[in-house]
This record gives structure tokens, sequence and C-alpha cells, in this order.
């Protein structure tokens, strides 16, 4: 492959790429990302490919190995061109079926579609599935088209045309400033204004100068910058190329948790083919600008995720925040100003120098323009990636693109930013989502996880399930996060335990807001933030488990018990799948849970035909009750 050097053979390169497309195949696109290879995916491919032979079908069918579509639950995912007929739940059993009958006669395969939850109507395009419908796919908008492993692919799709606008025809004040003007904000969850950290950094006379994308990505229920990393890594190389060359940096580092081998695979590979036809090395396009890209895998830290204990891993230090001022834009790796961006918006910057600022702020709200992509999952009938509009509420995200609450039970809340981000309650379900509304109602965007939670959701157990992690994941460095979140979870496990008393929930607000404000780094700042806002919209809740000693949502163990009603029919299956043996009773007769030996595991409540349903996990006795002997229940 000879080096392009030019914007000119950049383009005739592409020339020749789409016109040596064969329009006369049929694309069949498949998922071959983490998602769906846990579903099997790769199986599914090699017995389409063995079964195109099989059929003499291989000279007018090309299977694409493609990137994330998003709807991970539905996988393995197949769309079948030119209209994407959309298959879904694959099996490598329905592949000789599809081959003949879709690829060979065009029949649709009703039983392999997806079926709305709302409407229980079969549809056949990926275009017409609500999911999709409501989206606005920019940074996602070619993953799940290409083969990430392709870099004719990326270019074909108008990859690496941004690079030779900045390089062929914008200063590096001129990129800064677009950037600045377009509004971008760090979607990484900071929100920190992209353009100004550029600028600081550009500003700082040094010789070295180090760019770094953070995919780092650790949040529980997040996976959309392992998404990107392996379905389009050449848009986050693309984008940091730009930003080098604005800054003056030198040399970068896309920073990779261990966990994402695929995604390492594939931005190993697009660094290769990058610096094989000249986007990396020497004298990029024949601008003058060197520029090369390391990989650094990371071990998992969640504390990593913050900018200053990530350079310290890169550096082969213990990944730990130091204090700042210096910041890294004047002082990071190895001393040298040093810009930070989360791959998201990396991925955006090649978006805004190809298609404008205009383009940028026609979507999201004034001070949050742009898309932003979110992790849906948890109590939502249609869970995955989505990409939408800044500004779009939580009714359209969780109604519109996730369809409803499963088994059409009532929202309860929805928590956003991860586990260091805020619960919001269903009252609030018509907010506008942009960085500063979440900041407004205790919340945060974080890296764009959003949680969504019924009516059977225990907010004080969900605050002490956050605040263990943030807690577990503290490095240790400065006390306030250290010990003050270890007390804070001793005392919503005294909550949860029935032990807890009025006087805890002021201690627990006196301690968030020491912590929030003693804290070295953005992990222990927010890491109140679980408890602050269920204190704030779910104080009845707490109040209900000190008070009562009962657990409204009947979640918290130590305030439940499971009791048989005289619905029992006397069938014994309860009783022969208790762990524990606490069941007695004689067949066909009621039978009774030995309260002394029940260890409340939920298996009878589980395992008891829905038709009968003799077993009830009930709450709300007090301690006196909790006191009494097994005879006396």
């Amino acid at each position: 492959m000879k080096k392009i050097n030019s914007v000119f053979a950049l383009e005739e390169l592409r020339n020749s790429l789409i016109q040596a497309i064969d329009r006369q195949k049929t694309v069949v696109r498949v998922c071959s990302s983490t998602g769906c290879r846990a579903s099997g995916a790769m199986q599914v491919i090699d017995v389409l490919g063995k079964e195109l032979t099989r059929q003499g079908l291989d000279d007018k069918v090309e299977i694409k190995k493609v990137g994330c579509r998003g709807f991970c639950e539905k996988g393995p995912l197949m769309a079948v061109g030119p209209k994407n007929i959309f298959y879904q739940k694959l099996k490598p059993a329905d592949i000789p079926e599809i081959v003949s009958e879709t690829l060979a006669n065009g029949i649709i395969i009703d039983r392999l579609l997806y079926e709305d939850p709302e409407t229980k109507e079969k549809i056949r395009y990926e275009s017409d599935i609500p999911f999709f419908k409501k989206q606005v796919r920019n940074v996602f908008g070619r993953t799940g088209k290409i083969n990430p492993a392709s870099i004719d692919d990326y270019i074909v799709e108008g990859g690496y045309t941004a690079l030779c606008k900045a390089l062929s025809s914008m200063t590096s004040q001129e990129i800064i400033e677009m950037i600045s003007d377009s509004g971008l904000r760090g979607r990484g969850g900071g929100g920190f204004p992209t353009g100004a950290k550029w600028k600081f950094c550009r500003n700082v006379a040094t010789d070295t100068k180090y760019v770094i994308a953070n995919g780092d990505e650790g949040d529980p229920g997040a996976f959309m910058d392992r998404s990107l990393m392996e379905g389009d890594p050449h848009c986050i190389l693309e984008g940091m190329i730009i930003g080098a060359y604005a800054i003056g940096a030198s040399e970068g580092y896309v920073y990779v948790r261990a966990e994402y081998p695929l995604a390492v695979q594939h931005l190993s590979i697009a660094i290769k083919k990058a610096e094989e036809y000249g986007f990396l090395g020497k004298n990029i396009l024949g601008s003058g600008f060197d520029f090369n890209i390391k990989i650094k895998m990371g071990a998992g830290a969640f504390v990593c995720g913050e900018e200053t204990a990530l350079m310290a891993s890169i550096m082969g230090k213990r990944g730990m925040p130091r204090p700042r001022p210096p910041f890294p834009a004047v002082s990071g790796v190895w001393g040298r100003p040093t810009v930070i961006n989360n791959v998201k918006t990396w991925a955006n910057v090649s978006l805004i120098i190809k298609n404008g600022v205009d383009w940028f702020t026609s979507l999201g709200t004034e001070k949050s323009p742009g898309t932003t992509i979110f992790s849906v999952v948890g109590n939502v009938k249609n869970t995955g990636l989505v990409e939408v509009p800044m500004g779009t509420t939580f009714r359209d995200i969780i109604y519109g693109c996730g369809r409803g609450i499963q088994d059409d039970k009532a929202l309860k809340a929805v928590q956003t930013g991860g586990p260091a981000g805020g619960c919001l309650p269903s009252e609030l379900i018509d907010t506008p989502v942009d960085f500063d509304r979440l900041l407004e109602m205790g919340a945060m965007m974080g890296s764009g996880g959003m949680i969504v939670m019924d009516e059977d959701t225990c907010m004080v157990d969900i605050a002490s399930y956050f605040l263990s992690f943030t807690q577990a994941e503290s490095c240790g460095k400065c006390s306030p996060c250290r010990i003050g979140t270890k007390v804070m979870l001793d005392i919503l496990e005294r909550i949860k335990s029935g032990q807890g008393e009025e006087e805890d929930l002021d201690r627990l607000a006196e301690l968030a807001v020491t912590i929030r404000n003693a804290s070295l780094c953005g992990l222990g700042q927010t890491a109140p933030n679980p408890v602050l806002t269920t204190l704030r919209y779910f104080r009845d809740e707490y109040e209900a488990h000190i008070r009562d000693k009962s657990c409204p949502a009947l979640v918290c163990k130590d305030l439940i018990k499971y009791v048989i009603s005289e619905k029992c029919v006397g069938c014994g299956i309860c009783k022969k799948k208790c762990p524990v043996g606490a069941i007695n009773g004689k067949k066909k007769e009621l039978h009774v849970i030995d309260q002394s030996l029940c260890v409340k595991c939920g298996t009878c409540y589980q395992v008891c035909p829905p038709k009968i349903g003799a077993v009830e996990k009930v709450t709300g006795f007090r301690k006196s009750e909790r006191e009494m002997t097994n005879a006396d229940y």
C-alpha cells in the first residue's frame, strides 16, 4: 500500500474503493462485538460462510463482520441489505433457512423478526424498530455498518476526510476555535469544554506534549466506550490526530481496560493500518506533522478513570490521583502538557471538523450541544446503547427507545452517572437530559450509564449497593474517601438490618458533605451522590426502615420473612426445594416455614406455582416482633 500523502491521494483512493464495490452482491452484516459473540455470533458467521458455499451463493453474498448495533440483548444480530432486514437472536440452526429463503429468494422469515413488546407487531426493517427509529446515530453512525478491522471500509464512509481538511486548510488555532465554537463538552462525564482544555495546553511552551484517549470504562452496566472502540476505532484515532496537531503533540496513548480484549485487538489493527496508509507516523499527509499512538492497557482499577490516576498508570506507577493544580494541560504525563479526553469526545472531533459547527449545534441544547450515548439497562423492556440528542427526556429514552418497564410495572427511579451518579424519581421523567439539568437535580451525566428501576426496588439497598462499589474501588490515598465512605456504608447496612436510628439520616447527610468537599479526586467527591439523592427523593423509605422496621419494596432480608398462606395445597414443591429444610408439612396439607431455620433465600417464593401463589413475602413487623420466638409466629 502506497502511503497517502495528500488530500487528492485520499480522494483518489476513496473513489477507487467505491468503484470496486460489487453492487450485485447482497451484503449481510452480522454483529461480531463482544455482546453478540457471547451469544454465539462467531458460530453463526462460521455456519453462514459454509452454507453459502454449500448452496452456491458465496459469489453473490458478502459477509461483513460489523461492530455493535446497540441492541445487544437481541443478539446475535443480522442485517440483510440493502433494506436491512433485521434478524435477531440467531442460532446456527437458523442459517440454512436464511440462505435458502431470504438470500436466495427474498423471502422474509417472520419468526426471526423483532416483535415490538408494546404493539406485538413483527417489524421487518431495522429503521422501523422503535429502538433505532428514535435515535440519532452520529458517533455510532458507522458501528454496525463497517468492518472495524478494515480501514478501507472507514475510508469509503468518509473516514480521514476531517484529518485532511484540518492538516491542509486549517491552522491549529482555527481548529481549536472551531471545537470551542461547537460547544463540545467532555463525554467522559465531567462535561468540561473541550476547546478550553485544548487552548490551555496549546499555550504552554514546551517541546513535548501528549494526547490521551480515555477508554477506561468502569461503571457498572456501561459498555458504550467498549462498543465504540470495538466497532469504529479509526474515528477515535482520527480525532486524536487532529487534536494532537491542534495542540502541538507528538505522541498519544489510548488507555483501555485489559478486560476489553476485542477493543485492544481492533485498536491495534487500526493503528497499524493508519501507519501503513500514512495517517500516523512521520510527515502525515505531507504536512510535516509527526505523530504516533500507543495502546496502554489498564489493570481494571475504577479510579484510573480519573485523569491523574490514569496518567500515573501510563507512567508505570500505581493508579492513584494527585492534587490539582497543576492540571494535566499544564503538567501531565512525565510532567509534560497533556490533553485527556474520553474516546467518545475524540469521536466527535472529526465529525465537527468535517460537518461544521452549525451541523453539530443543530442538535442538543444551547449549553450541551450534540448527541449523547446512554447504556440503558435495568428493568426496561429494550436494553442497549442509545444515541440521542442532548436534551432528550427520560420519558423518550425509557418509553420510546426502551419501550417501557418490564412486566408493565411502574417506573420508580432512574440512576445516571455510574456508581457516583444520582437516583432520580419517576416524577422527573419529563426532564430534558443534559449536563446542567442533571447536576441541578443532584445527579450527573457520567460516562453515560442509565439504570432503570421499577416499583420493586429498594432505594436504601440501591444506595448501599453503589456506595459499596465506590468504597471498594477507593484507592485509599485520602482519608475522607477511604474512611468516610466506609462509615457511610456501615450506617446504611445498619438501616437495612432494622437497627437504624433517626439520627442516622443527619449523620449520612453530614458525612456526605464532608466527603464531597474534602476528597482528593472525583471518585470520593461524587461517591456520596447515590445517598444524597435517595435521601432527597426517597426519604420516606429510609424512615420506614428506621421507624417501622420495614422495607416497603420487600428487598432487605433482615426486614422480611416468607410465610405460607391458606392457599397452600400441600404439593410439596417448596419443601423439596428448600436448601435448609426449613419447611414442614404433609402432602396435601398446609405447609409451615420454620423461621428459626429460614435463611430468606426466596427459593420457596420462586418455585411456588404462580396459579397457587401460596408463598408470600411480608414486611412491616416491629423490633419486638422480630425478637419473638419461632413458636410465636
